[in-house]
């Protein structure tokens, strides 16, 4: 059984096509790629899939329902999704294009920690987003 099968049946979520289509794409982009719901129904009408938009919506809303995909809001009420890993990471994005990328940085990490210490907080999830503009330009 192909594995994007096995992640829909393990949360609990009836394998159709659309839910298969939807996940290859998120799984294919990678680690570090976000996805809107655009990008996907593009992604999706590019292969000769017949899957519209709402369905890409409410598909992707399952996911995050059931835990397979993570979602970032961002100002403006531009959303990305990403497939969920166990991994902390942040990101920065660019608010004229919005490009999302993603980073890890262990010092950063260890400081966050320290000062919720300090503060008497046990962190038990954290979003950081930084906010600015592509320093090369803008690929769109």
């Amino acid at each position: 059984m192909p594995l994007e099968n096995q992640e829909l049946r393990k949360a609990g979520l009836k394998v159709t096509l659309p839910r298969v289509k939807i996940y290859q794409i998120l799984e294919a982009g990678g680690e570090g790629d976000h996805f809107s719901a655009e990008d996907i129904y593009k992604l999706l009408m590019e292969q000769g899939e017949d899957v519209g938009l709402a369905t890409v919506y409410r598909v992707l809303t399952q996911f995050e329902a059931a835990g397979l995909v993570m979602r970032h809001h961002f100002e403006g009420g531009h959303s990305v999704f990403e497939l969920s890993r166990d991994e902390q990471h942040d990101h920065v994005v660019c608010v004229k294009c919005g490009r999302v990328r993603e980073f890890n940085d262990a010092e950063l990490s260890a400081r966050l920690a320290q000062i919720a210490e300090e503060m008497g907080i046990v962190i038990s999830d954290r979003t950081l987003y930084l906010y600015g503009h592509c320093a090369n330009g803008c690929d769109e």
